[in-house]
């Protein structure tokens, strides 16, 4: 089969959804996309089939030069807004997507595809270890030894991981419940939440959002992948720039936030292969239920909090932390003073 033949098929085949894992491929030759990729699939999209995003997203730019974007179906506009974040953050990538040819177009899309999928493999592979220090009991070690190069004995066989992946709502002590829930009787959906999402694993029945994405088994693993691993201590020892800082990023996302909720999820389980087919972890629904109550309109003012939240732990610094400015502080009396100069023109013409 030659390439042109290859390169129909694959875009005879782009009316499916590209926000779905497709099929693993290798790029044998490097670019800056590949590091672009890793970052965009952390920080804006995980779960994402580059090739069909890109071919999908220039084919609706030619559509919607006689259709709005709202009259296309929900997947496909979020899919959209996903290209053109894309096409945002990569100067130049639109030109060269339309200048291009579809074997170009491809092209592009499997560097991009594997830098995400690198950036996956590596924090799944690092996160494996480091997630058992986070929940080691203070002063103790876990009963019974949990590996860390193995994780048949993690998920709702060992105690501890089943006790943090338990879905919020359950009660993990019910004998009942933690046998149903070991022996696979109880089949645990992506959108059931487990209970490590909140703080201090408690999760309010009446208030659900209570607490919610705020466990500090969370914030130890969002600042391993993005500030660095020594930065989850108090007293950073790294002496490389984190993730963050090597792609400029100054405050969270939401897509972040699902990306290490769905790493964690899958470390703390006993899969030992990240795979969109895998039923068990059920990743990919998990990341999706996730993405779509935070970029849901009528929970704007809950996640605008969280964001908050997330930004005084990790970027505290930053002005995306938004801290209110000290009443006494020299700063606050400039601007109340900058204020009533600003107020006085306006009162002499309305005197006047």
């Amino acid at each position: 089969m030659t390439t042109e033949d290859t390169t129909s098929i694959v875009l005879s085949k782009r009316g499916s959804s590209a926000l779905r894992m497709g099929p693993r491929k290798k790029a044998s030759t490097s670019d800056p996309l590949i590091s672009h990729g890793r970052h965009f699939g952390r920080t804006v999209f995980a779960l994402c089939n580059y090739p069909s995003l890109l071919t999908n997203g220039i084919l609706r730019l030619e559509q919607m030069e006689e259709i709005p974007l709202e009259d296309f179906s929900a997947d496909e506009r979020r899919e959209h807004r996903v290209f053109e974040q894309l096409l945002d953050s990569y100067p130049g990538l639109l030109e060269r997507l339309k200048n291009g040819s579809e074997e170009e177009i491809l092209h592009v899309g499997e560097l991009i595809g594997k830098g995400a999928a690198g950036a996956r493999g590596d924090d799944t592979k690092t996160l494996k270890s480091a997630v058992l220090d986070w929940i080691s009991p203070k002063g103790d070690v876990i009963q019974p030894h949990l590996h860390r190069n193995s994780k048949i004995d993690r998920g709702f066989n060992h105690e501890l991981t089943g006790s943090l992946l338990c879905p919020a709502g359950m009660d993990w002590n019910d004998p009942e419940t933690k046998e149903n829930l070991r022996s696979g009787e109880m089949l645990v959906c992506g959108d059931q939440w487990p209970i490590f999402l909140y703080t201090q694993y408690i999760y309010d029945l009446d208030d659900p959002w209570c607490g919610l994405l705020r466990s500090r088994l969370l914030v130890c693993a969002y600042k391993h992948v993005f500030t660095s691993p020594s930065s989850v201590e108090k007293e950073p020892k790294a002496t490389r720039s984190g993730n963050a800082r090597l792609h400029g990023m100054t405050c969270v996302t939401i897509a972040s936030i699902s990306y290490i909720a769905t790493q964690v999820r899958f470390a703390l389980s006993s899969s030992s292969v990240f795979s969109r087919t895998d039923t068990t972890t059920d990743s990919e629904t998990f990341y999706y239920s996730l993405l779509d109550l935070l970029e849901d309109p009528e929970e704007c003012q809950e996640v605008n909090e969280l964001l908050m939240w997330w930004n005084r732990q990790v970027f505290p610094t930053s002005s995306a932390a938004k801290r209110p400015v000290s009443a006494n502080s020299a700063l606050s009396k400039i601007r109340q003073k900058r204020l009533a100069v600003n107020r006085s023109p306006n009162l002499d013409i309305v005197s006047s």
